[in-house]
């Protein structure tokens, strides 16, 4: 469902995760940084070519040298988003200063033939300057370019841990605990599922929050087999699951990929 600058997605398990949309301007700007830092690696690679160490461009004579910096140049051209999307979940520098991410548009993170795909079409968004990709987003209602319909990725907000991170350790709160082997039944996958709501659940309509974590807590008990008390909210169930699974070290802590 598409309302104004907001997105809400029902993933495969039928949770409803709500994304802001990164806007043209937002994308531009991480884009120019991107452009920026690109130009710096070209220069970088220009001038080890031109006036490296005679011990170092020894071995390369004329047309191997020219070669291999063509090469290079072709790598940093067409590989810099691809690499830097798909290892960091759909972040860019660009895109990480800017608090921009691409995701899948089920809510999914990018996978690398993902990935690939999007930043294959630059060469026939960035035609003119970006005027294909510029038109593109500004006809589509959720502000994709063509390497986005392509790849089925949306641009989406990523806001800061800090600002959306729930106080899970609440003072006066008694910290419940519901570890158990029953927990090794749920997938990394599930785990994203748990934590993403935890962070954006404050992002929600209440009736939103409400029915999401009603059902969330409903798949985390159907795959698991355990149950919250009877006064027990499910936020405060999900909070110890997550904290919990975390704390067995089943699965490597990485930044939130706001399902993002």
């Amino acid at each position: 469902m598409y309302s104004a600058d907001k997105i809400t997605i029902e993933t495969p398990e039928q949770i409803t995760l709500e994304f802001t949309l990164a806007g043209i301007g937002s994308r531009f700007l991480a884009l120019t940084l991107d452009t920026l830092l690109q130009g710096v690696l070209y220069l970088v690679v220009i001038l080890v070519a031109a006036f490296g160490p005679a011990n170092a461009l020894k071995w390369f004579s004329g047309t191997w040298a020219t070669a291999i910096g063509l090469f290079l140049l072709f790598c940093i051209y067409w590989g810099y988003f691809a690499c830097f999307e798909v290892l960091w979940h759909g972040q860019t520098p660009g895109k990480r200063a800017i608090g921009i991410r691409v995701v899948k548009d089920a809510g999914r993170p990018i996978n690398a033939i993902e990935g690939i795909g999007r930043n294959l079409m630059r060469a026939v968004d960035g035609f003119g300057f970006y005027v294909v990709g510029l038109v593109c987003m500004m006809i589509s209602r959720q502000n994709r370019r063509l390497g986005d319909y392509v790849a089925g990725t949306l641009v989406v907000h990523d806001k800061k841990t800090a600002e959306v991170k729930p106080d899970w350790e609440v003072a006066g709160r008694p910290r419940t605990s519901t570890s158990a082997p029953e927990l090794g039944r749920l997938t990394e996958e599930d785990l994203v599922v748990v934590e993403t709501y935890l962070y954006r659940r404050f992002d929600l309509d209440p009736m939103v929050r409400v029915n999401t974590a009603i059902r969330i807590s409903a798949l985390v008990e159907r795959k698991t087999g355990l149950t919250r008390r009877p006064d027990q909210s499910d936020d405060d169930f999900l909070e110890t699951i997550a904290r919990e699974t975390r704390d067995q070290a089943r699965f490597r802590t990485s930044g939130r990929n706001g399902a993002s």
